[in-house]
């Protein structure tokens, strides 16, 4: 049999595999996940180190200690939800950091690792600790959820063949670079909506929302937030059918109805 024959075969089975084992938190939804742990930990510490040194970073003001404040809650919240469902494992390497960024983009994003980053340009949307409690709620519930390492998988697959993401960086770095930079949404303009699917987007809500709540954070504000997102946007938004993210109407919903749930959480934090 042909050495790309075997290849080919393996990188089948292997898929084959995470599909019927790997399924996100809340959802329970099965996932294409092929890039180890290890490697998908070590590409996410070495890009963001890399962003953080080309990007200018804010540190010891109000604005910055509130990054750190609610990243610091909500990555408690992940551990406790984490455990609480037996899952406690999907964390192992995690090194949790938050860092407020000098940008006028309306954007955040956390890559694997608990490695995040908040552009000031979003804080006067977010408006209170409570907003940018949504925000990173919804920005962490992605990385928890493996959304960037299935679109990263789903690259891998359709451009190199199914070839190791290590593989991959040595025989084209660019390319896999900006392939990285695009699962993850690093320099995106777009807002806070980084460019996952619209079911992606759905599940970081759900997932965000109770990580807030769990974190002491009323998830009620993520209704009136994700308003202020649509009037921050101005004019009319591109239709939901030719959308990677849900139409503001439908986010909104969707989050009402998850709400219940969410404040359940929420009256246990307060206690």
């Amino acid at each position: 049999m042909k050495k790309w024959m075997r290849r080919e075969l393996l990188v089948l089975a292997v898929a084959t595999v995470v599909i019927a084992c790997a399924t996100v938190p809340v959802t329970e939804r099965r996932q294409l996940r092929l890039i180890p742990r290890s490697e998908l930990l070590a590409m996410s510490f070495s890009q963001y180190d890399q962003f953080l040194s080309e990007n200018p970073v804010i540190s010891g003001t109000s604005e910055a200690r509130m990054v750190e404040r609610v990243g610091s809650r909500i990555a408690d919240a992940v551990q406790l939800y984490m455990r609480e469902i037996g899952r406690e494992e999907d964390l192992r390497g995690y090194n949790w950091e938050f860092r407020l960024v000098d940008d006028e983009a309306v954007n955040a994003w956390c890559m694997p690792g608990g490695k995040v980053v908040v552009y000031s340009g979003i804080l006067p949307v977010t408006s209170t600790e409570a907003g940018l409690a949504v925000v990173m709620g919804h920005e962490v519930a992605h990385a928890v959820a493996e959304h960037g390492n299935e679109r990263m998988s789903q690259a891998l697959m359709s451009q190199f063949g199914g070839a190791a993401l290590s593989a991959a960086m040595r025989d084209r770095p660019e390319e896999t670079r900006n392939l990285w930079l695009a699962a993850y949404g690093l320099g995106t303009q777009v807002g806070v909506l980084l460019p996952y699917s619209r079911l992606h987007e759905s599940e970081a809500d759900e997932l965000g929302l109770i990580f807030m709540a769990m974190a002491g954070y009323d998830p009620r504000e993520a209704v009136d937030f994700w308003q202020r997102m649509a009037d921050a946007r101005g004019g009319p938004a591109p239709p939901e059918l030719v959308s990677t993210h849900p139409a503001d109407s439908r986010r909104i919903r969707d989050l009402e109805r998850a709400l219940p749930r969410a404040l359940e959480y929420y009256e246990v934090a307060l206690r």
